[in-house]
């Protein structure tokens, strides 16, 4: 049986920009699960400060909060998804570049 290596973060999606440029990036080499269960706690963390932010009229301090765990989650997300996909990826790169020289 083959052992497989764990999958880590590769650190390339940028979260929350400032003046048109990243401020922060996912961290590399972050096993995918530990980065996958810190997205799910800042999603709740995001989805109990929207909560509060429906009742809170008199400021938007829970909203922008909210706004944060959310961008942060979603660059941990989308990092997860590109280790997950970047075999499938380059194998269908493989492929059209294999059936464009073959034809």
């Amino acid at each position: 049986m083959t052992e497989q290596p764990e999958l880590k973060t590769i650190g390339l999606t940028p979260a929350i920009y400032c003046a048109d440029q990243a401020l922060f990036h996912v961290t590399r080499g972050v096993p995918l699960g530990d980065a996958l269960s810190m997205a799910s706690d800042f999603l709740f963390l995001a989805k109990t400060l929207t909560e509060d932010a429906a009742y809170a009229r008199d400021t938007d301090r829970h909203a922008w909060a909210a706004h944060y765990l959310t961008s942060m989650s979603k660059a941990l997300v989308d990092d997860a998804v590109k280790v997950l996909t970047r075999d499938r990826d380059n194998e269908l790169a493989s492929k059209r570049t294999g059936a464009t020289t073959e034809g």
